[in-house]
């Protein structure tokens, strides 16, 4: 059986559409709907139940996909293997990461690993929701906090600061605040994440503790979208460090209250299994760890 065909089905069946997988992978809709019905004959089993309206797997489908996906990640897998024998970078990555952090600190760092390694193909989904390993076809996912999954293989790749941020076009119409307390006083840019309000915001100095439940007259489920408001001087927020390295470095923004911590924040590669960590993986762990510590470094 031809490989291509085999993984065609599989896409085909988590697709739901010949005309969807098709062009996922590149080619006519005439030739993957000739193709199924290559592997169908092959093995004369009928696999969809085809009407003009809908696609459905059969029950000889199902159970044939099983083996089928397996058969293909076996192969993946020795692929890998060889690719490491050779020290060969190689193969696909589907990587999942948050949306500031991807967009603005990830993405050139995985286009330098590409030019690097141009064997390797990418696929990248940016958000702040945690995605769905199996549902959203990912293979990897970059997140800040560990992951409560213990099944899971999750390689922690840095450890960094959350903290206070405003533009200096912002500090100089409002003031600079001097104290945590402070913040009461000023427009604070809030986080969503599933509802939740990051509201809260919380600084330590020798080991007094101050919660600040802070106000504002804006709030966004985008990280970076709160980024981009204070930047724009349109408040105070309260991001990790490495999120806002870029614009720190650049004097975009400012830090606020030096002297105090707050908790950090860990970031973690995540994986669903130990069949995901090839010889790819390991490579972008590495990576991202060097990248991290240097876009930190100073802050």
């Amino acid at each position: 059986m031809n490989t291509s065909d085999l993984a065609l089905f599989v896409r085909t069946a988590d697709t739901g559409s010949i005309t969807a997988s098709a062009e996922q992978l590149g080619i006519t809709p005439a030739a993957a709907s000739a193709a199924l019905k290559r592997l169908e004959k092959q093995l004369d089993t009928q696999l969809f139940i085809r009407s003009t309206r809908q696609l459905r797997i059969t029950a000889e489908g199902e159970r044939f996909l099983l083996h089928c996906r397996k058969s293909l990640a076996s192969l993946e897998e020795g692929k890998a293997s060889l690719d490491a024998m050779r020290g060969k970078i190689a193969g696909e990555i589907r990587l999942s990461v948050s949306s500031d952090l991807g967009r603005n600190i990830v993405l050139p760092w995985l286009d330098e690993a590409m030019e690097r390694h141009p064997d390797l193909t990418m696929h990248l989904s940016v958000g702040d929701m945690l995605s769905d390993f199996y549902l959203d076809r990912v293979d990897v996912a970059l997140r800040y906090g560990e992951p409560e999954d213990s099944n899971m293989v999750a390689f922690q790749v840095a450890t960094v600061a959350r903290v206070a941020f405003a533009s200096p076009d912002y500090l100089a119409r409002f003031g600079v605040p001097k104290h945590p307390e402070d913040l009461r006083q000023h427009n604070c840019l809030r986080y969503l994440l599933g509802n939740r309000a990051y509201d809260t915001w919380e600084f330590v100095k020798d080991g007094e503790n101050h919660r600040i439940r802070v106000h504002g007259d804006r709030e966004s489920n985008d990280a970076d979208i709160v980024r981009r408001w204070a930047v724009a001087g349109k408040g105070i927020g309260f991001k990790s460090i490495l999120d806002l390295s870029a614009d720190l470095h650049a004097g975009n923004i400012v830090r606020l209250f030096p002297d105090y911590q707050s908790e950090p924040l860990s970031v973690w590669l995540i994986c669903p299994s130990r069949k995901q960590v090839t010889p790819a993986i390991l490579m972008l762990r590495d990576m991202l760890r060097k990248k991290c510590a240097v876009a930190v470094a100073g802050l």
